[in-house]
């Protein structure tokens, strides 16, 4: 049995904010088994996000509620959109006003040291807003679309490839049995990390990402030269912020516009542009929420737990106002204010675009 050790942080509050995402219930479990386990500490849940603290909705967690959670899907502390910093309705200085103040009473009524965020760019950013208004603050990055400035890595993104590469997998058949070309389109609403890395793994012969504007033209003559060469069929991965050319070139008004009356999404749209040019049959798939359900595997649940292990020590340090991070194979931590209002996007120089061009998918240009 570990025997316990001194701790600057004597409780401690958590919550999950945002979409949910495989992993959560892998980070929440490293985490307080460490902080209970090994350094004996108080730890406070909070319901639904920022809106439990706001509402104090919380309960203590003890070694019950964080038993035989590793595997399972979502998180048991439920999650919720909520941003105390924003509001769409009423006089946003009172709104905002209002719910500042009572995630900081409630931090304060409960006497917490510390309050541990498991979220994506919006988590962490009002995390460190919180940080700069006086709280402690611990951030964990989490999500499916990678893209968290300051770590390498966010937890759920692997449990998620390997959910659209067994998608793509599956479309490969439906498109070589009808001669088709099959769209698919995929989260990523800024950064394409994952129908990049889908699209390689599932063999995808066009793969469009919000970082490199597409021609549409580029990609029907790809997939013409496709049907000549005896291979009258494709699979196109679309993450659902790719843009054309022409969009990338509007404003975000007249994109708005644009995309209005060319919808319901991307896919859709790329699926009627490609059987414009082409006269290909084309269809569309958008696996949607599928994508960020379900159980974390293997690599998360592992890559998570450490993550957690790894906040309990930053905990127990008194080393506050810090993320939780993956930097060059070394498992550290960043200020808050790196990740703070950032989004990471795939470098136009990036290995893994190299590797798409190299086996031959057309990344939308040229």
């Amino acid at each position: 049995m570990n025997s316990r050790r001194g701790s600057v942080t004597r409780k401690f509050g958590i919550l999950t904010s945002g979409g949910d995402c495989p992993g959560l219930n892998a980070a929440i479990r490293g985490v307080c088994r460490a902080a209970q386990g090994r350094y004996g500490m108080t730890i406070v849940g909070f319901s639904d996000g920022f809106r439990g603290i706001i509402e104090e909705n919380a309960r203590v967690l003890g070694p019950n509620d964080f038993s035989d959670i590793l595997t399972r899907g979502g998180t048991i502390l439920g999650t919720s959109r909520e941003k105390p910093f924003k509001s769409d309705v009423g006089s946003m200085d009172d709104i905002v006003g209002e719910k500042v103040g009572a995630v900081k009473a409630t931090y304060r009524k409960l006497g917490l040291d510390c309050l541990v965020v498991l979220g994506g760019n919006g988590t962490n950013t009002t995390g460190y807003r919180f940080a700069q208004e006086g709280l402690n603050v611990i951030g964990l990055p989490k999500t499916i679309d990678n893209d968290i400035v300051g770590t390498d890595q966010a937890f759920g993104f692997h449990s998620a490839l390997s959910v659209c590469s067994e998608a793509i997998d599956r479309l490969h058949t439906t498109a070589q049995s009808h001669h088709r070309v099959m769209v698919i389109e995929l989260m990523g609403r800024k950064a394409g990390w994952l129908a990049l890395y889908a699209g390689v793994a599932g063999g995808g012969d066009v793969i469009l990402i919000p970082e490199i504007p597409y021609d549409i033209k580029a990609v029907a003559r790809h997939l013409e030269a496709r049907t000549r060469s005896d291979r009258p069929f494709s699979i196109v991965v679309v993450a659902e912020g790719a843009l054309s050319i022409k969009e990338a070139e509007m404003d975000k008004r007249e994109r708005k516009k644009h995309r209005a009356e060319n919808g319901p999404s991307v896919g859709y749209r790329v699926a009627r542009e490609i059987q414009d040019e082409t006269g290909m049959e084309t269809r569309a798939t958008v696996l949607g929420y599928v994508q960020r359900g379900g159980i974390p595997s293997a690599s998360d649940r592992v890559f998570a737990t450490s993550l957690g292990t790894a906040a309990a020590d930053l905990l127990a340090r008194g080393d506050y106002g810090r993320m939780v991070a993956l930097r060059s194979g070394e498992l550290g931590s960043v200020d808050l204010s790196v990740p703070a209002g950032r989004v990471r996007y795939v470098p136009r120089d990036h290995y893994m675009i190299d590797t798409a061009l190299a086996v031959g998918a057309c990344m939308g240009i040229g």
